[in-house]
């Protein structure tokens, strides 16, 4: 029972934190999109490349790295550079790196002193997820007793730095960054306390590093790991979308920090997920222990705009999925589960399609790339499910590193982020097609996309 008990715990608290980061890059040449967040575009997993391997093997790796310590962060892509965050657990420090995707070498290295702490045995110093634009990358560093948002330009030059002070958190904080045009935008939550914290949302100048705007939030018992996306509507402007058991369903206009809409009482336990937008609908969930608790779905405001925020449906069972992201394309809602299971829904009304369990348990979210969808298990296994109304299981693919349940540097939340880099400098010459990376707990691997 103790050790049920303490699966129960570490299950619902992070969300960016992996067992296995499977990267599959969007191709900034032929598509005009980088990878610059954590899950990609917008953060709702659709890759628009035209190929990636079903199946692969060893042969087929460009290369390989040995990455300086673990961590539970992603990486993101900017032309030929991938950046990606590590830690030394034992000397308290955080790692920044920039890596080459023609050929693996390691362009430059930053290390950060950060204030040691008690933190979940599965958590990480290294648990957001960079974000990158044209001039800079973005990098959290977020302990208990400091948040250090700093940005970097490519060549690792250090250009602003801010520290918004530590988080109150049972586990640790776990929370990752986004950009939108020229802010960085983040959440800066408190587990209820008496030491004064108080929980914010902040939006901070990419340029300068000051604070646009912050809006401040309720504290609450347990913290959200969720990643903001944005949303824009048919009609109106584009808002910032949260999600959080404090506040449930949020829309946040990006430009003054305040609240549009919201629905307070769309989650009544931990929300790990992050948003997903399925057409005119937003979706999200929440759970404890090891599952989710509920999937709601819900319409921001009615076409006349007469009304404000319509629940138009919502699952309280374990059909509603609880750490990953669920992923929504034409019309079909994908969910996999903690427990393994992978659910087809229809996204407008909540129909249950199909359900079925191809593999071993998942914390990983889905990752929709030409009609296939693809998702990491706990276990190390890339499983490949056709984006289908019937079930269509095309491959499960071991990436040969299996971890122990309860090792100290394992992933939790093992959720891809794909790359696609096409037109890129190989061996003596140029290479025209495609590779996708694979990070491999402290491993980088490049793979080739010859094979379907």
């Amino acid at each position: 029972m103790k050790m049920q008990r303490e699966s129960a715990i570490i299950d619902n608290r992070f969300l960016p934190c992996f067992l296995i980061v499977f990267a599959i890059a969007l191709s900034p040449v032929s598509h005009g999109q980088e990878w610059t967040r954590f899950r990609g575009p917008n953060g709702q997993g659709i890759s628009h490349a035209d190929t990636i391997p079903i199946r692969w093997n060893e042969k087929d790796y460009n290369w390989k790295i040995k990455l300086p310590g673990g961590g539970h962060s992603s990486p993101v892509l900017w032309s030929d550079k991938v950046f990606i965050t590590s830690e030394d657990r034992q000397a308290n420090r955080g790692i920044l790196l920039a890596i080459s995707i023609s050929d693996g070498n390691l362009l430059w290295q930053k290390e950060y002193a950060l204030t040691s702490y008690r933190m979940n045995g599965f958590n990480s110093y290294a648990s957001a997820t960079p974000v990158v634009d044209a001039d800079h990358v973005y990098v959290l560093w977020p302990t208990q007793k400091e948040t250090i948002l700093m940005a970097l330009d490519h060549q690792g030059n250090e250009i602003w730095k801010r520290d918004f002070g530590g988080v109150h958190s049972k586990h640790g904080p776990s929370i990752s960054p986004i950009a939108y045009n020229d802010i960085i935008v983040l959440t800066h939550e408190h587990e209820d306390n008496n030491k004064g914290k108080q929980s914010i949302w902040l939006a901070i100048d990419s340029k300068t590093g000051q604070t646009r705007w912050n809006l401040q939030r309720q504290n609450s018992p347990k913290n959200s790991y969720s990643t903001p996306c944005v949303y824009t509507p048919k009609t109106g402007s584009a808002q910032l979308l949260f999600t959080s058991q404090a506040h449930g369903m949020t829309g946040v206009d990006p430009n003054e920090g305040h609240v549009i809409w919201e629905v307070k009482s769309a989650f009544m336990e931990r929300v790990v997920s992050s948003p997903v937008i399925a057409g005119e609908l937003l979706i999200g969930t929440c759970g404890s222990g090891a599952s989710g608790k509920r999937l709601i779905a819900i319409r921001p405001d009615t076409k006349d705009k007469s009304t404000g925020p319509v629940e138009i449906y919502k699952i309280d069972n374990n059909s509603a999925p609880f750490v990953p992201t669920s992923l929504a394309k034409d019309g079909l809602l994908f969910t996999f589960h903690d427990r393994g299971d992978v659910s087809c829904l229809r996204s407008a009304t909540g129909e249950q399609l199909w359900r079925e369990k191809p593999a071993g348990r998942f914390f990983g979210s889905p990752v929709w790339v030409n009609g296939s969808i693809y998702c990491i298990t706990r276990d190390g296994d890339v499983v490949v499910i056709k984006a289908a109304p019937k079930y269509n299981l095309l491959a499960v693919n071991s990436l040969g590193e299996k971890r122990s349940r309860y090792s100290r540097y394992s992933r939790w939340e093992d959720i891809p982020s794909y790359f696609f880099t096409p037109d890129i400098h190989w061996g003596k010459g140029k290479v025209n097609k495609k590779r996708f990376l694979l990070q491999l707990s402290k491993n980088l691997t490049n793979i080739t996309t010859q094979h379907k």
